[in-house]
């Protein structure tokens, strides 16, 4: 299944990039259903850091930044510094989950687009509409918060 979201944030691309490659900034989009932490020894990772096409490990969700629900065995596939990036990972719930966010400058703002297309292991699999839905509530609440720190459109 495939879920898009698109957002104008009133703020140069470079200072968007620069909030969203953070684990600070990805959790504060988060906040306050959930958050994610990186793996031990490698909290002070940004997406900009991430060795291409190596797994950093699971990085866990916490429901409500407290109780672990799910892991992301997060990969970045690809990286267009200061524009965008590709990840490719499993879940606990997802056989396959990918995360394209990309960047473009949109007059002295930019153009937040997140593309998510995702498989729910099988168990699940008849759910995957209120998934997808879920995701989009989710995504949806991402870019309102991102709008939120920078003003938006």
């Amino acid at each position: 299944m495939i879920v898009e979201r698109y957002s104008n944030i009133d703020a140069p691309t470079d200072q968007v990039w620069a909030r969203v490659v953070t684990v600070e900034g990805i959790n504060d989009e988060l906040r306050p259903w959930m958050t994610m932490s990186m793996p031990r020894g490698k909290e002070s990772l940004t997406v900009d850091d991430i060795p291409i096409g190596e797994p950093v490990g699971r990085c866990w969700m916490r429901l409500f930044g407290v109780l672990p629900f799910d892991y992301d065995d997060l990969t970045i596939a690809e990286l267009w510094p200061g524009r965008g990036f590709h990840e490719e990972s499993t879940m606990l719930s997802m056989r396959l989950w990918r995360h394209e966010r990309t960047l473009e400058p949109d007059g002295a703002g930019t153009l937040v687009r997140d593309r998510l297309t995702f498989e729910v292991r099988a168990p699940l699999r008849l759910l995957s509409p209120i998934v997808a839905a879920g995701i989009g509530a989710l995504f949806s609440h991402r870019q309102r918060r991102l709008q939120r720190h920078f003003g938006g459109r």
